[in-house]
This record gives C-alpha cells, structure tokens and sequence, in this order.
C-alpha cells in the first residue's frame, strides 16, 4: 500500500494528583476527537512540525520527543478519494495551554483519562498508542525505608 506519511503530537500532562492526562481535539470537518497532526513540513524535522501542529490545532506548548513514541494508520476521507495514511507520533508534555490558538474557532479540546482518550478516538492502533504510552509512563514510587531514631549501640 501507498501509505502517505502525517506527524502528530500526543498530548499528556499531569493532573494535581500525579494521573496521566492525554489532550484530544475534534477534526475540522468529521468533529471526530483525535490527536493534533499535519503533513510534514519542507525543511523542518518531523517532531518540531508535530509540536507546530499541535500549537495550530491544540493551541499548547510543551516539551516534545525528538524520537516517535510509535505510530498508527488511518484513512484520510478527502473530497476526491480516501488517502491511507500512517502517522509518525511523538510525545508533547504540555507545560502551556492559550486561550486563543490558530484554530480555536474550528477545534474543541478536552482532556481525558488515558482509558477515556482512548475510548474516545476511532483508530484502533491510536487507541492502543495511547494506553502503551500511559502504562509507560505511570508513576512507579518505592515505598520508603522507615528510618529508626534509635542508636545502634
């Protein structure tokens, strides 16, 4: 197959109670919840055209992986045809969310559980990338020694 290649960005932050959240916006014309994602761009590296991406749709910053954190395929409906498409996705921590982006307008956002976001989008693959993301990324805390005040002696 001739699959046409996107970039994408997947959303996470944490709550006040330390739980994962993932961002999901809704597509322009199907309203359909996704990730933040676009064509490669001309000259710049695929992760900085993910973190764009996602400043346009999802109107966030944050810090983002240089390397994907994995990929998923879908079918792209264009007035024509319907284009497969793989895409290329990479971790964005959000450290800023603006009240007016690009496309503010024309999106909604919401953030969501890991289960929830995954619930929510369509694509099996992004589905399944979101929950493997956020076992990888749940917090594992040792439990502490007690330390005793008493002196060996």
């Amino acid at each position: 197959m001739d699959w046409k290649k996107q970039v994408g960005a997947l959303p996470v932050r944490r709550d006040k109670s330390g739980a994962l959240r993932v961002l999901l916006v809704t597509s322009r014309e199907t309203r359909r919840f996704v990730i933040p994602k676009g064509w490669p761009w001309p000259g710049v590296k695929d992760w900085k055209a993910a973190a764009e991406e996602a400043r346009e749709e999802a109107g966030i910053r944050g810090r983002i992986s240089k390397k994907p954190v994995g990929t998923y395929t879908y079918d792209k409906r264009r007035a024509s045809d319907i284009v497969p498409v793989r895409v290329q996705v990479f971790l964005l921590v959000v450290e800023e969310e603006m009240d007016v982006w690009p496309e503010s307008n024309e999106r909604e956002r919401r953030w969501y559980t890991p289960v929830n976001a995954a619930a929510s989008v369509d694509e099996p693959e992004l589905a399944e990338l979101i929950l493997k993301i956020a076992d990888t990324t749940r917090q594992t805390r040792k439990p502490r020694k007690k330390v005793s005040g008493k002196a060996k002696g």
